[in-house]
Order: structure tokens, then sequence, then C-alpha cells
């Protein structure tokens, strides 16, 4: 079995007028099917532009990076956006909910892009929303829910599709510190099940109650640390 993800001296070079930004510089990891863990530095240290390459939105400027064995750097763009569609389910720190959108109509988005007939949809999605403890609130705008429970549709919409990675960008970040911890039980729930759980994240705690933690500084892995 190949890994889920995996980066050989990874490089990321941005070009601000003049200037050159070397986010990362020269990173090499792997992440096996079925691991939780966290992805841990301050800001500007290059963990977003790590997260990136994960999850499909960006290319390296050099070394490899593959997730679910395909190599991002020879792919075009159509082809991305599927493998994003079908690999990796985001949860970000502010929900990113459609306002306009009812719970189950957020979490029947991303199976619309993947072709799905609007029926089966609906079912996957109330099975998605089951699973978080949010069946009653299938009718609820955004705006009528508290924030653990905006977050807990989030992660809802980025399982229905049934990804072999979650990619959460600070996900507690705007929570309170009870909640912040029933959405990281949340995460060990579905990570029980085999998918990979990605935690990016600034806050110590999340990288002291993941299995295994990145650290990152000025671009480079400055530790990485599994637990048992």
């Amino acid at each position: 079995m190949q890994p889920v993800i995996y980066m050989e001296d990874v490089r990321k070079i941005y070009s601000m007028g003049e200037q050159e930004v070397h986010a990362l510089r020269g990173i090499s990891f792997s992440v096996e099917q079925g691991e939780f863990l966290s992805i841990m530095g301050p800001s500007g240290s290059g963990k977003s532009t790590c997260m990136n390459m994960i999850g499909c939105l960006d290319r390296p400027t050099s070394g490899i990076v593959k997730i679910g064995g395909k190599e991002t750097a020879k792919m075009s763009e159509k082809e991305l956006a599927e493998l994003r569609n079908k690999t990796v389910g985001f949860v970000f720190q502010q929900y990113h909910l459609l306002p306009t959108m009812t719970v189950l109509e957020n979490v029947m988005v991303p199976l619309r892009y993947q072709g799905i007939e609007r029926a089966l949809r609906r079912d996957m999605a109330l099975a998605a929303l089951e699973k978080v403890g949010l069946s009653e609130r299938i009718n609820h705008l955004p705006n009528e829910l508290s924030g653990g429970q905006k977050q807990r549709v989030a992660i809802a919409r980025a399982t229905v599709t049934k990804p072999a990675i979650i990619l959460a960008d600070e996900p507690t970040g705007a929570l309170d510190s009870s909640t912040g911890r029933a959405v990281l039980e949340l995460f060990g729930e579905i990570n029980s099940t085999g998918t990979t759980i990605v935690i990016v994240t600034h806050d110590p705690g999340i990288g002291a109650s993941t299995k295994r933690c990145i650290r990152i500084l000025d671009g480079q892995i400055q530790g990485d640390e599994v637990r048992n």
C-alpha cells in the first residue's frame, strides 16, 4: 500500500514583485491511510502552503507531491479538481457554509459535483448529518445554528463523499474550549473508520491531542513526533 500523502523535497517559491518568498524549503514526509495527525506551526511557518499541497489547491515549485498515489504537478486543473472532489474533504475555521441553503442542502453540494442524482444525494446527506448528531436540524439555515453546530455541518459536508483524507484548517479556532473538544472527539470517531485526518493548526493543545504531530517552522520540518 502506498502512502495516501507523499511529499519528497517539496519546495514552494512565490514571487512578490521583485522578491521571492520561500514558503517551503524542501520538506519530506509521508502519511499512511488511517493516520490522525496535526501539522503545527505559527503564522508564516509554511503550514498553510503545506495544506494547499495536500488539498490539491497548489503545486510545488519543485519536488514530488503525491495525493492518493497521483503526482499533482503533472495534473491539469480539471484533474486536480476531480482529485480534490473525490479524495479530500475540507473543514475550515469559518465553516464556509452557503447562507441561503439549508443544512441538508449544504451537505448535498459536493455530491452534486460528483454527478450523483438528487434522491441519492439527499439520502447520503441525511446519513452524514445523522452521524454528526444533526438529524433534527436539516431544514435550518446556517445563521440559526451555534458555532459548534455549524462546524458539525461542515464535517458532515466533508465526509459525505467518503474521501480518503479529511483536511481541517484550524477547525476549533472559532469555538469555545468545550465545543472544540467535542469537535476533536468527532474527528477521532471519523478516524476510527479508517479515514485519514490531517489538522492544520497553530495550537499546541491540538498538536498534543493527535497521534502524530509534524512541526513546521520557516518552511522546514522541525519535528515529527508519533505517540502510542
